[in-house]
C-alpha cells in the first residue's frame, strides 16, 4: 500500500567500511534507546576499557550501554545528542585502546551447533545484558521483542535487509561483508523465540546481497531469502511483514508479533551473534557516511561515543556553502544541530545535502490532489491529520488513527503544494499518545 520512489543515491554502496579512528574523547548518551534513561554506574575519575559498564537499564524498557574506549571518565554531565536537547551522558577520555579480557576478539566464526548450553533463555539473558536494541532508528530494546506477551505468539523471525532510506549503505556493507555472522544472529534470535521459521527481506536494488545470502541458505527449509520490490518506506516494521507473510497488522497498540512476526534489522541480528558468540556488548555499529557534495562518502565500523565531526572530517570535511547535516536518510533524518554529537546505538548515517537541496519551497493551499493519501503507506488521510493537528483537534486526530503514522515522509515528499504534512503530523501524533499515556494512568 502506497510508497514513494525518491532517487536512491547510494553513493557509497561499494566502498568498503573501514575503521573509524578512536575518538580523543567520547561522549556516551544515557537515553539511547525508547524506555527509561539508563542509570550510570561509574563515577568521575573511574578507570575503563573497552567493554566496561557505564550504565544499567533504568527500568524495564530500557537497556544498559557500555564503554567503546579505554580511559578515565572525565565527568557525567549534559550534553547534546541528536535531538539538539542536552542529555545526561557520561563523558571519557580516552587513553590507550584496552579492552575487558572477558570479549572474544578472534575471527572465527561460531555456530549454533557448537554450543548446545545455548537454550532459549540463556541467548535472551545475554542479548539484555550486551544491551541490544533495534539498529534500524527506532532503538527498541531487543530483549523485549523476543519475550512476546502471553497474548501472542511468534511464528517466525523476519530479518529486514531492505535499506530503503535513500543514501545509506550501512546494512548493505554488512550484508556483503558479514553474511555469515547474520545468519548464525538469525539462527540465535528464532532460538531464543522458540520459532522454526527465518526470513530475510532485500529490496531488489542489491542483487548481489539477494545472490549471497540465497547462496549460503541454498538447500535449508528453515531460512527463506525474499526479494522485495523497490519502495519506500519497504523496510518499515509493518510494511515488511505484510510484504513477506503477507499479513497486515493492526493499529496500535498492536505490533507485528500479534500477527505472528518478530522483526529485527541486519545489524540487530549482527549485534546478537557477537553478544551471545563472543561475549561483545553493543559499543560499535556500523554508519554511512554520505553526500553528494562529500568528496569521499564512505562507510565505517564507529565506537559509540564517536563526534560525528571525526566521520565527516575523514570523508572530506563539510562541502563548502550551506549544508544540512542529518542523523539519517533524508526522508527520515533529524537535522542536527551539532556536528559534536556523537554516533549512538541508532545512528546508521550521517548524510549532508546542500542548502539549495535543502531549502523548503513556500507552503501554498491544498488542491485536494490526494496525492498524499495514495503515498500513505499506512492507509492514512495525511492531509486530515495535518489540518486536525494544526487546529489541536485532538480527540479528531485520535479518532483517525494518527498514532498508527510511522512518520515516513512519503505524504511530503509527493505533496505539489509543499505543505508542511509531517511537520504537523508529528506534533499531533505525540500529542495524542500522551493524551493516551495520561488517560492509561488513570485506568
Amino acid at each position: 500500500m502506497g510508497g514513494v520512489h525518491p532517487d536512491e543515491n547510494k553513493l557509497s554502496s561499494e566502498v568498503k567500511t573501514v575503521q573509524a579512528p578512536l575518538p580523543e574523547q567520547a561522549v556516551f548518551p544515557l537515553s539511547q534507546h525508547i524506555g527509561a534513561p539508563a542509570k550510570p554506574v561509574v563515577a568521575k575519575g573511574d578507570a575503563v576499557k573497552v567493554g566496561t559498564l557505564l550504565a544499567e537499564a533504568g527500568g524495564f524498557v530500557s537497556a544498559p550501554i557500555y564503554s567503546s574506549v579505554s580511559g578515565k571518565v572525565l565527568k557525567i554531565d549534559n550534553a547534546i545528542d541528536a535531538t539538539g536537547y542536552l542529555k545526561p551522558a557520561v563523558i571519557i577520555k580516552v587513553e590507550g585502546d584496552e579492552w575487558e579480557e572477558t570479549i572474544d576478539r578472534s575471527d572465527k566464526l561460531e555456530t549454533l551447533a557448537d554450543h548446545p548450553e545455548l537454550t532459549p533463555e540463556v541467548i535472551v539473558d545475554r542479548v539484555k545484558k550486551a544491551g541490544i536494541t533495534g539498529m534500524g532508528g527506532a532503538g527498541f530494546p531487543t530483549f523485549i521483542k523476543l519475550c512476546p506477551p502471553p497474548t501472542a505468539k511468534a511464528e517466525c523471525v523476519i530479518i529486514n535487509g531492505v535499506e530503503c532510506e535513500p543514501y545509506i549503505t550501512a546494512d548493505y556493507r554488512l550484508m556483503m561483508e558479514h553474511a555469515d555472522e547474520i545468519l548464525v544472529g538469525l539462527e540465535l534470535l528464532m532460538k531464543a523465540a522458540k520459532v522454526d521459521k527465518g526470513y530475510i527481506g532485500i529490496e531488489d536494488n542489491k542483487p548481489a546481497a539477494i545472490e549471497l545470502f540465497e547462496q549460503k541458505t541454498a538447500g535449508r527449509g528453515d531460512i527463506e531469502i525474499v526479494p522485495l520490490a523497490k519502495k519506500y518506506p519497504q523496510g518499515g516494521e509493518k510494511q515488511l511483514v505484510d510484504a513477506v507473510i503477507q499479513r497486515q497488522v493492526p493499529a496500535p497498540p498492536a505490533i507485528p508479533v500479534n500477527v505472528g512476526a518478530i522483526v529485527q534489522n541486519v545489524g540487530t541480528a549482527f549485534a546478537v551473534y557477537e553478544a551471545v558468540m563472543k561475549n561483545k556488548p553493543l559499543f560499535e555499529r556500523y554508519t554511512t557516511v554520505t553526500g553528494k557534495q562529500l568528496s569521499k562518502p564512505g562507510n565505517f565500523l564507529v565506537r559509540m561515543g564517536t563526534p560525528m565531526k571525526n566521520l565527516v572530517d575523514i570523508c572530506g570535511g563539510l562541502p563548502e556553502g550551506d549544508n544540512k547535516v542529518l542523523a539519517g536518510g533524508p526522508m527520515m533524518g533529524r537535522a542536527l544541530t551539532s556536528l559534536d554529537v556523537p554516533v549512538c546505538k541508532g545512528t546508521n548515517s550521517i548524510t549532508i545535502i546542500s542548502g539549495d537541496e535543502a531549502v523548503r519551497k513556500e507552503p501554498q493551499p491544498c488542491i485536494r490532489c490526494a496525492k498524499c493519501v495514495s503515498a500513505c503507506p499506512m492507509g492514512l488521510e495525511p492531509y486530515l491529520l495535518a489540518s486536525v493537528s494544526a487546529l489541536h483537534l485532538w480527540e479528531k486526530a485520535e479518532a483517525e488513527e494518527i498514532t498508527s503514522c510511522i512518520e515516513c515522509g512519503s505524504c511530503m515528499f509527493t505533496c505539489p503544494a509543499h505543505r508542511p504534512l509531517l511537520d504537523n503530523i508529528r506534533l499531533g501524533k505525540s500529542t495524542v499518545m500522551g493524551i493516551i499515556r495520561a488517560r492509561n494512568a488513570k485506568k
